[in-house]
């Protein structure tokens, strides 16, 4: 893809180079013609290397580190996304972003877990920006999995105190996805109202739904995993009540992405690998959902064939910061493609909903549901699930069985119901809800609809031998 990232004027170029170094060197299909390019003129790409250019008439860029053997293509990027960054070192390319921005009040949000890497140390993110006078407020650690309303509350209500310019969110699905949320509540700022009680559900959700929406405060999304929500106009919350809710608009898009592999250093495996498998579920909704279209389905497949490989090589090297930024890679293609009117997939919405009744991480829900609801609908979307086979690497293999096997090595992630604790009572008060409160809009999003909740009840029990 070197032409989506060098000058038009250079364009020309880059196809008699391809040419010249696949007859000197062997064409190989799974490399980018940028590293035929490389490999025949000894070019390197360099570490913060960034190439820039004019997108639709938007600006965009896109940073190749040396370690990254993939990028992103830019035909992949939205709207209201100013830059990815693929393997570069979060601290400076972070702060040379703060600078662009002009930001003055930065209001920085992270997972527990990531709070090692960003502060403590004068050298560390939150000690730098504190000591440059830009710190809007004390790192804030409040979210937990799943995007927990309180925590969640807790946060807009000190970004809105501190009156921040730009938030900066660090960590996994539920940081960046409030990420969002307190940049839409630092929005109605300027609206009418009383606010003394503070942000409220309700209060963020209506402010989503404001015609025309004002200019939303930027926001830098650096992810520890490979969740993908930072690719995503879409925010989730989990409410008191154990439900999943959130709110949706266009300039909920973060500005900035960093993809660092740095911060995924000792990841639990239940998180590395459960996020990881998100992606295959991102591309499965995308491929077979009743709204796709060819488009949809070749950017999701090339994620996952992405997806595939360096989901494999992670189990035996965990660590590898090749194969994590690879793997980035292949995930934001996957959740661009599902985010093309394909969101949510019926497969996405079941296991969100049983992610919020039972506290499973999403990852384990996935490894749990997702060959099963595949299986189900197996006969009306057939045709596409070969596809699905053939970018796992074996189209003479059932789509469903290749990915049941293919959770079944991946190290701490669920593929029973009983791993996670959730009994078959459990199961049936769920597919009973599920059954009276969301069946049509399950028929909306399903290749095969369902008719009873036996049918919902026995597509999440069946026995992954039978499958």
């Amino acid at each position: 893809h070197i032409s989506s990232y060098l000058p038009l004027s250079m364009k020309p170029l880059t196809s008699t180079i391809s040419i010249i170094g696949a007859f000197l060197f062997g064409f190989n299909k799974t490399q980018p013609s940028r590293f035929l390019l490389a490999r025949a003129f000894s070019i390197r790409p360099t570490i913060g290397a960034c190439f820039r250019r004019n997108i639709s008439g938007r600006s965009f860029s896109a940073t190749i580190n040396k370690m990254a053997a993939l990028s992103i293509p830019s035909e992949h990027i939205p709207p209201g996304m100013n830059a990815v960054h693929v393997g570069s070192p979060f601290l400076p390319t972070a702060m040379e972003e703060i600078s662009t921005f002009g930001s003055k009040k930065v209001f920085v949000l992270a997972n527990k877990s990531s709070r090692k890497f960003i502060e403590g140390d004068d050298d560390k993110f939150v000690n730098v920006l504190q000591a440059k006078g830009l710190l809007a407020a004390p790192l804030c650690t409040s979210i937990g999995m799943g995007g927990g309303e309180e925590g969640l509350l807790a946060a807009c209500d000190e970004a809105y105190a501190a009156d921040a310019d730009i938030v900066v969110t660090v960590g996994g699905g539920a940081v960046q996805d409030a990420g969002k949320l307190i940049r839409l509540w630092l929005s109605t700022k300027s609206d009418d109202g009383n606010k003394e009680g503070g942000a409220t559900v309700q209060a963020i959700q209506a402010a989503s739904n404001r015609d025309p929406m004002p200019s939303l405060p930027p926001q830098i999304a650096i992810p520890n995993s490979f969740a993908m929500a930072e690719a995503t106009h879409v925010a989730g919350i989990t409410t008191k009540s154990k439900t999943k809710s959130g709110a949706a608009h266009k300039s909920l898009m973060p500005t900035v992405i960093i993809y660092d592999p740095a911060l995924s250093a000792g990841l639990p495996d239940w998180v590395r690998f459960g996020t990881g498998l998100r992606g295959v579920e991102h591309a499965v909704g995308a491929v077979t959902h009743p709204k796709s279209n060819d488009d949809i389905r070749s950017r999701a497949l090339e994620g996952l064939a992405i997806i595939n490989d360096n989901l494999k090589k992670l189990v035996s090297n965990p660590e590898c910061p090749t194969t994590q930024s690879n793997l980035y890679v292949g995930g934001f293609m996957a959740v661009r493609a599902l985010n093309q009117g394909c969101y949510p997939s019926i497969g996405h919405l079941i296991q969100n909903q049983y992610s919020a009744r039972f506290d499973v991480h999403q990852g384990s829900c996935s490894g749990i549901l997702c060959a099963r609801i595949m299986d189900y609908h197996y006969d009306k979307s057939k045709e596409y699930q070969q596809r699905i086979s053939a970018a796992l690497g074996d189209e003479n293999t059932l789509a469903t069985k290749l990915v049941r096997d293919l959770v079944a090595t991946l190290p701490a992630v669920s593929n029973e119901h009983a791993q996670v604790k959730v009994t078959d009572e459990m199961l049936k008060e769920l597919t009973q809800w599920m059954f009276e409160n969301n069946l049509e809009r399950f028929n909306s999003l399903s290749p095969k609809e369902f008719e009873s909740v036996e049918d919902i009840y026995g597509m999440m029990t069946k026995p992954l031998a039978d499958l």
